[in-house]
């Protein structure tokens, strides 16, 4: 496969193509796109010669990454390139167009496009809309970015999937999204918050005000606090209550953390009162602490109960929580005494009560506890969840293997973007 690793064009224009001796042949001008299965593929690379184009076929070309560019061909195996309408050109006709969505509205301009190698071919993978790709254009990304870091400001990715771009045609005037505005809900909220992320600042907010609440909600979920208060801020207090009294308590609050006081105070005086106390009690704690993480949603019953009454309730209240993992057993004032995985419960006798079926040798962790000690432990017993408990023992709530996860390797949709 001649292609490996991640290419932007950027980095491989005007670059010399070596020939079958590894002598300069030409320099890169432009890459002949057509339709793949999925994605579109490189057909073949066009050169430039002593001021005359060449084609060079796919299928000719030996090797292909940002260091080395070279063919099987020599020059007496060259054939003249005639610039023509019916070719899609990557240069030609997709660098620096406008991504449009559906409406016509301007939404960002194309700074690079992303290739990566698929089954022997180089396929173009998506488009850099960010700042990024600038400065990859003008040869200064590196060192940019290490400028920037040094001012402790990490500058993103900024990349639209081809997956949400129109077919591609010659003689583009603009791209545009695939995705109409009234389809966008019916994605996965992890691809509404990718989409969100890689558009501008208003066109994000656009599509996210045509989402109905509940898909709204778990949207905010999927994206970074960050962009989560820029929706969040220009928006009704009334409706922007509405949508965050549905995002798991630990989510709602990491939004809200990023808001201004008075619009918080807003939303929270506009919040069910009994959801506004969970929240109010979670925002007490720091943000990288087991109490920040956790999550003051989760089912426990007394160790009174019997098995078939905790499945009983558990079909009840299960409805209510975003995600249940076990069951905590709890005696007077919430102390927590035991634990028992939803299989141990399936399989227990249904007239013995929990006390006799739970697992006494809890592994917990204290609120102040810091989130590396909280992944260290759940990653060291296997948990997908650890309770949090203070120094009575009482069930303050649980930190999930997917918050942590979350924490530690953001999906790119929640890690900080910069808008463009």
């Amino acid at each position: 496969m001649p292609i490996f690793g991640e290419i932007f064009i950027s980095e491989i224009l005007k670059k010399e193509v070596l020939d079958l001796k590894g002598e300069e042949l030409g320099r890169l001008q432009d890459l002949i796109i057509v339709k793949g299965e999925a994605l579109p593929v490189v057909d073949s690379l066009v050169i430039s010669r002593k001021k005359t184009l060449y084609r060079i076929p796919w299928q000719s070309v030996s090797i292909f990454n940002r260091r080395i560019i070279a063919t099987t061909l020599t020059p007496d195996d060259l054939l003249v390139y005639e610039e023509s309408e019916d070719d899609l050109l990557a240069v030609r006709d997709i660098l620096d167009k406008q991504i449009v969505d559906v409406t016509g509205a301007k939404v960002v301009r194309v700074n690079d496009i992303k290739l990566e190698g698929y089954e022997g071919y180089a396929v173009l993978v998506a488009v850099d809309v960010g700042m990024r790709g600038i400065l990859r254009r003008l040869g200064i990304e590196r060192g940019g970015t290490d400028l920037l870091r040094m001012l402790k400001v990490e500058l993103p990715y900024n990349l639209i999937s081809w997956n949400y771009i129109q077919p591609l045609q010659p003689k583009l005037k603009s791209l545009a999204l695939t995705v109409p505005r009234q389809m966008v809900s019916q994605l996965h909220p992890a691809d509404i918050a990718e989409l969100i992320s890689s558009v501008s600042v208003a066109e994000g907010r656009s599509l996210f005000t045509d989402l109905d609440d509940a898909t709204a909600a778990e949207t905010l979920s999927e994206l970074n606090p960050e962009i989560q208060a820029t929706i969040i801020e220009d928006m009704d207090t009334s409706k922007a209550s509405k949508i965050i009294s549905m995002m798991p308590p630990d989510e709602a609050v990491d939004l809200l953390s990023e808001l201004p006081p008075e619009k918080m105070k807003e939303i929270l005086e506009n919040i069910d009162r009994e959801d506004a106390e969970d929240i109010q009690e979670l925002l007490e704690h720091e943000e990288d602490t087991a109490g920040g993480l956790m999550t003051n949603e989760y089912i426990a019953y007394t160790k009174e109960t019997t098995v078939a009454e905790a499945m009983a309730k558990f079909k009840r209240d299960a409805a209510e929580i975003e995600t249940v993992y076990y069951i905590y057993v709890v005696e007077d004032r919430e102390k927590l005494v035991g634990v028992l995985s939803l299989r141990e419960l399936l399989l227990a006798e249904p007239d013995k009560t929990l006390s006799e079926v739970m697992v006494t040798n809890l592994k917990t962790v204290r609120p102040e506890d810091d989130e590396s000690v909280v992944a260290a432990a759940i990653s060291k017993y296997n948990l997908v969840a650890i309770p949090v408990v203070d120094e009575e023992n009482t069930l303050l709530g649980i930190v999930t293997v997917d918050d942590i996860i979350d924490r530690i390797l953001p999906p790119r949709a929640k890690r900080k973007q910069k808008k463009v």
